[in-house]
């Protein structure tokens, strides 16, 4: 495909996302907070469906196709920048995917927290350094590095490589274990309903 041809078809599939995500109202941050917070699963159940689908795709694709997984450690920094994403998300009111659907939308707030978005990104291209944690390239070996406060990396493509267990056999647990999940919420919400109507 051209590099128009490519241009086009990313520009269609995303407005179709962009129309399914504006349509729905999905959002990340609500899958969470409604649950803990309001006892509400709408977006959660969507989200839980996501991982579904999206965990039997990718290992489907390293056992029988041409994945190709990042490959990135886990270490003290990605907890920290997750933590402070994650309260900056809450305050914020959405996560990154709807903040754009609000931002399109006009929201002035979703515009402020986009901008200091690229702020924040912006300054730590400035700030990353090569020599020093956080995190220094030459202590992400993808083997745990305390010294580097870097705990390695293991997803189901290493599994598969270092034990040669097939990845869509962790997939289907990782998927069992998701519907599990997504089960047990609708058990709840079933019991509320029945509840609901009992007292009514």
């Amino acid at each position: 495909m051209s590099a128009i041809g490519q241009c086009i078809a990313a520009f269609i599939f995303g407005s179709m996302v962009g129309l399914l995500v504006q349509r729905s109202r999905f959002c990340n941050t609500a899958a969470l907070r409604d649950a803990m917070l309001f006892n509400t699963y709408r977006n959660t159940k969507a989200l839980l469906v996501a991982m579904m689908i999206l965990t039997l795709g990718f290992t489907g694709f390293l056992t029988f196709g041409d994945g190709k997984p990042l490959r990135f450690d886990v270490g003290l920094n990605q907890v920290m920048g997750l933590f402070l994403f994650g309260i900056g998300m809450v305050l914020a009111g959405a996560c990154t995917v709807s903040t754009w659907v609000k931002a399109g939308e006009g929201n002035f707030g979703a515009i402020w927290a986009l901008l200091f978005t690229f702020i924040g990104m912006f300054l730590f291209s400035l700030f990353w350094s090569f020599s020093y944690w956080p995190p220094a390239p030459a202590s992400m070996t993808g083997e745990p590095n305390l010294a580097g406060l870097q705990f390695g990396y293991t997803n189901a493509a290493t599994l598969q490589e270092k034990f040669g267990i097939p990845a869509i056999l962790f997939g289907l647990v990782q998927f069992a274990v998701l519907f599990g999940i997504y089960r047990a919420i609708r058990r709840k919400e079933c019991r509320s309903e029945q509840t609901s109507v009992t007292t009514s």
